[in-house]
Order: C-alpha cells, then sequence, then structure tokens
C-alpha cells in the first residue's frame, strides 16, 4: 500500500530542530587558539568564584561564602551586560539573563546578610513574615 498524501502535516515531531538561534552573545570569548577554558573565560571566571565561595562556606565561614557565592551571580550579570561575547554564560537573550543572575545573586546576598545568629542586616518586615509563618495554631 502507498502512502497517499491528504495535504495535512504528519503529527511526528521532525527529526531536526530548526528555526532556534542561541541567544546573542553565545560565540566564544576568545578564538579557537586558545584551549577552552581560556576561550570561556566569562564563565570559567563566574563558576571559579562560585567555587571559591563553596569553598570558603565548607571551611565553616558560611556568611562569607554565601557573600562571595551572591558575588559570583553579581559577576555573572555585569559580565553577560559588558562583554559582547561571553560564550556558555549566555543562556537566553541577554535582556533575560542579566536580571535572572541580578536576582539570584542578590538574594543569596540578602539571605546572607540576614542569617541566624546575629544577622548583620535585620529587616523587620521580614522578621514579622518569619514570625507569622512560624506561628502554630
Amino acid at each position: 500500500m502507498s502512502a497517499v498524501r491528504t495535504g495535512r502535516s504528519s503529527r511526528r515531531r521532525p527529526a531536526r530542530t530548526t528555526g532556534t538561534l542561541p541567544p546573542e552573545g553565545s560565540g566564544a570569548a576568545m578564538d579557537r587558539g586558545h584551549s577552552l577554558p581560556v576561550r570561556q573565560w566569562p564563565i570559567t571566571l563566574v563558576v571559579l568564584v562560585v567555587a571559591a565561595g563553596l569553598a570558603v562556606t565548607w571551611s565553616g565561614h558560611f556568611r562569607y561564602g554565601l557573600l562571595t557565592m551572591g558575588g559570583g551571580f553579581l559577576l555573572g550579570a555585569l559580565l553577560r551586560l559588558a562583554v559582547p561575547e561571553v560564550g556558555l554564560l549566555a543562556v537566553r537573550s541577554r535582556f533575560t539573563d542579566v536580571p535572572v543572575l541580578l536576582f539570584f545573586g542578590a538574594v543569596i546576598i540578602l539571605l546572607a546578610l540576614m542569617a541566624q545568629p546575629d544577622p548583620w542586616l535585620r529587616l523587620r518586615m521580614l522578621e514579622d513574615i518569619g514570625k507569622l509563618i512560624g506561628r502554630r495554631h
């Protein structure tokens, strides 16, 4: 039996995706003459800063470690905003990547500053929310 074309499209997914473009700025920061970590220096730098923050946290200084990790995210946002080609640091559009990195960096830093015991920053509104959530009925 031969298949008869009726003009309808097939319900099968195409074998290859077409029409999807990489985000702007996703080209490597350096040419292929350099090794991969050097070529992808923006993401390498961000990962190294976050890894340093993890090491500091692991050594027992959680607040400094979290501040370093939050700073790594803020560094990623700055690089994504300022450097034209950031390689693997570009996930979506610059319009999306920068606010997401800023948000996560700011939240990590805010939570590190407010962490108990002896918070370095007290926000009355957030303390009241914590008391409200912690109430037992």
